[in-house]
């Protein structure tokens, strides 16, 4: 019986410590991260055309693989087309160790203080690939 108490004790141990263990960032998954950005001044061709030369210098970052920048397209209207963003971009990461050290890059943070008076609202998707 001290056994069985032993084993349950042990088992209980480690499904809480593994409950508490963050995901592996190394798993060689590759991710996409997919940003949505709502302009202040939608109207503006001047302040959309400088936020999609401000993601042109992402491009400058190690660890961006590919990076792909537009706008909505002129599709059909429908219930579950989401049209209420203005400039889009994907970037292709190796992983999501590599997007993390994007977050951080220095040209990554001055794109944030340069163009973000651009932008009232940013919407993010993180997609790790199968």
């Amino acid at each position: 019986m001290k056994q069985l108490l032993f084993i349950a004790v042990l088992l209980f141990g480690y499904t809480t410590q593994a409950q508490n263990t963050p995901a592996s960032h190394e798993d060689g998954r590759q991710m996409i991260h997919h940003v949505y950005f709502t302009l202040k001044n939608p109207d503006s061709v001047q302040d959309k055309q400088l936020l999609k030369e401000g993601l042109k210098s992402l491009a400058a970052i190690a660890e961006v693989k590919h990076l792909i920048i537009g706008e909505p397209a002129p599709t059909f209207d429908r219930e579950v087309i989401a049209s209420d963003w203005h400039v889009s971009e994907v970037i292709y990461f190796k992983s999501v160790a590599d997007q993390d050290a994007y977050q951080v890059d220095p040209v990554h943070q001055l794109f944030v203080t340069n163009y973000g008076h651009l932008w009232s609202k940013v919407v993010v998707y993180d997609i790790l690939v199968d």
